[in-house]
């Protein structure tokens, strides 16, 4: 695997498992370098006390049978005999498998082994040591050129040297050199080594199981964050986007809104004009008529001209008062929704003498005023239009509560259309589309051979905060 997918992979793992991996890497690395150290001084102290307390014992022993070893270069045969006697019997005997006794310039000056007897080595390290007033132990170090009877042996040896000092001056007149038979010592050594390793592995591991708790929590509370967050972003951006929509269907609906207006004007200007300035501008002919002026004229013809002229009058003011009733609202400000639809039902039924049924489910308390004209004006426009291209057969009003929305339906039984055919320029269906869209709900028509329903729908969270 490249090393750029390794590094990859290992990203991609979480912060609880990168710290696992890492960390119990680093604590069993650091277990091994402590243990090592913690048990290399154990062996040392181990080693130099039990060498120090048996060199103290030899020397107790052997000490007593030395010549004064500044004047005596060389050891004479009763002293050797001394000193074999001495090591061959009683506890030196069982507890040493060998011993010398060296001289300042590497000449070994009494050996239990014969062979070795006047012999000159050179001085290892040990013995320089030695001679310069340190005692120095070692466990299985068997190195030395000297030591291969040792070696031969197979047995665990402590190895010790111990200067020996002339009383009344303290100095350093000679080595001695023995090897202590260790099976006790050893077990003793392993003992502490293992309980020294065990000691080191027992903290490590419950330092690293109380960071690896803290690492877990820490992790669990980022992911846990981490998730909160991708959760809360997909949700700003989910918010972001229906904000975005929103705001471009409030343009479109802003400028739709302005063409429909003007379109409007242009349609009361429409009616005013074909009505009831036609029917005004008629009146005013009929008034400059030679009937009126002439004294000649029969007073009954004078009469039907006058009736005429009021007729057409009264007629343009009946359609100017129509047109007003289509523009202006009746006080819908306090009105509950109940009474908004029966409002606009019985303004209809009077001026079209037709039936409409009415049928309203639960309401809501809060509606906002743009929501009450909203509905108002579209129950208006749907009966309005039921009447006019359905010939007001079956119609009816439905009010219903769908979850948190608010569902209406205005429906007749007449023969239907052709959606396409309504063009961009019929403001009924396109103004009621615009205005419901414009406080966020939707509108929808259905129709059919068997009549038409136009339904719109609002949730009742944005009818009580637009």
């Amino acid at each position: 695997m490249r090393p750029r997918e390794l590094i990859k992979r290992w990203n991609s793992q979480s912060l609880a498992r990168q710290f696992l991996f890492t960390g119990g890497a680093v604590s069993l690395v650091a277990m091994v370098l402590v243990g090592a150290f913690v048990s290399s001084l154990i062996e040392d102290a181990v080693t130099r006390n039990s060498a120090a307390s048996t060199a103290l014992y030899v020397d107790s022993v052997i000490a007593p049978l030395l010549p004064d070893m500044l004047t005596a270069q060389e050891l004479d045969d009763s002293v050797s005999r001394a000193l074999d006697e001495t090591l061959e019997q009683g506890a030196l005997g069982n507890r040493l498998i060998s011993f010398r006794l060296w001289r300042a310039d590497g000449t070994v000056l009494y050996s239990n082994d014969k062979t070795m007897q006047g012999k000159r080595f050179e001085l290892s390290d040990d013995l320089k040591a030695a001679f310069s007033g340190t005692m120095v132990a070692q466990f299985n170090r068997l190195e030395d050129a000297e030591d291969e009877v040792e070696r031969a042996s197979g047995k665990p040896l402590l190895e010790i040297y111990n200067p020996v000092l002339q009383p009344w001056s303290g100095q350093v007149v000679a080595v001695s050199e023995f090897y202590e038979i260790a099976n006790d010592f050893e077990r003793s050594l392993n003992e502490a080594r293992l309980h020294s390793w065990m000691a080191v592995a027992a903290f490590t591991l419950a330092f690293f199981i109380v960071l690896s708790a803290i690492a877990l929590r820490g992790s669990r509370t980022i992911d846990d964050q981490r998730h909160a967050l991708s959760r809360r972003v997909d949700d700003l951006s989910a918010l972001l986007s229906q904000n975005q929509a929103l705001r471009r269907r409030v343009q479109r609906a802003s400028q739709r809104a302005t063409a429909l207006n003007e379109s409007h004007l242009r349609r009361i200007g429409a009616d005013l004009h074909d009505g009831p300035a036609q029917l005004v501008a008629f009146a005013s002919l009929r008034l400059d008529s030679n009937a009126l002026v002439d004294p000649s004229t029969p007073a009954s013809r004078r009469e039907g001209e006058i009736a005429a002229i009021k007729e057409s009058l009264d007629e343009a003011m009946h359609e100017i008062r129509t047109i007003c009733n289509g523009l202006v609202l009746p006080q819908i400000e306090a009105a509950t929704l109940t009474e908004i639809l029966e409002r606009s039902v019985r303004a209809h039924e009077q001026r079209t003498g037709s039936s409409v049924e009415l049928s309203v489910a639960e309401t809501p308390e809060n509606l906002s005023p743009s929501a009450k004209i909203c509905v108002y004006r579209f129950v208006q426009e749907g009966l309005n239009n039921g009447y006019r291209h359905g010939g007001g057969k079956e119609q009816r009003v439905v009010q219903r509560m769908e979850g948190d929305r608010i569902s209406i339906e205005v429906s007749d039984g007449g023969p239907g259309f052709d959606p396409d055919d309504v063009g961009p320029a019929s403001l009924g269906l396109a103004g009621l589309r615009e205005r419901i869209e414009s406080l966020g709900g939707t509108f929808q028509l259905r129709t059919s051979a068997q009549g038409t329903i136009v339904s719109m729908s609002l949730s009742s969270e944005e009818i009580a905060q637009s």
